[in-house]
């Protein structure tokens, strides 16, 4: 029975995609907390769904420098979409911002930059939701395909994006 149930459970939770995102509603604001890998998005101040996500490969503390492979963390926005990225589609993040700039510089390095919400990585999209069983990306927020499907749709560019430790 026991060698059934396990093969059912992946394959459902491979599966099932949860509640769709109203389309009729404009994202406005984005909460991302690291600790927890949960995204929430907002419109006109009301939680309309909440996604698991995974981020950088070093997820512990604020982005630095360059290559260092931490996801952000401050208030920034959404400056612009883009739907032929290497991650089938993307949300740019405004990062870095001015102070960012400072502390990099400060450090004697670039802050880097090009931090996106993303799907998987093109050819790629069959891992799904298991993606996220691992903490993978250079500094972004990852997400399914079908998630940042609905999510490019749904986020105005200018919407702000906060991201918690």
């Amino acid at each position: 029975m026991l060698l059934l149930i396990i093969p059912v459970s992946i394959l459902l939770y491979y599966f099932y995609r949860g509640e769709k995102l109203p389309k009729d509603k404009i994202i406005d604001r984005i909460e991302v907390y690291k600790s927890k890998r949960k995204m929430n998005v907002y419109s006109c101040g009301i939680l309309l769904k909440t996604y698991k996500i995974a981020l950088g490969k070093n997820p512990i503390g604020h982005k630095e420098i360059e290559g260092d492979c931490k996801t952000p963390e401050g208030t920034y926005t959404i400056d612009g979409k883009n739907p032929e990225s290497a991650f089938h589609k993307n949300l740019g993040v405004s990062y870095p911002n001015e102070k960012d700039l400072e502390h990099a510089a400060a450090l004697g390095e670039s802050a880097g930059g090009d931090i996106k919400i993303h799907g998987l990585r093109n050819g790629r999209g069959y891992r799904s939701k298991f993606h996220r069983w691992k903490d993978w990306t250079a500094g972004c927020i990852a997400v399914t395909d079908y998630e940042i499907d609905e999510l490019y749709q749904s986020v105005k560019v200018g919407a702000e994006i906060e991201i918690f430790p």
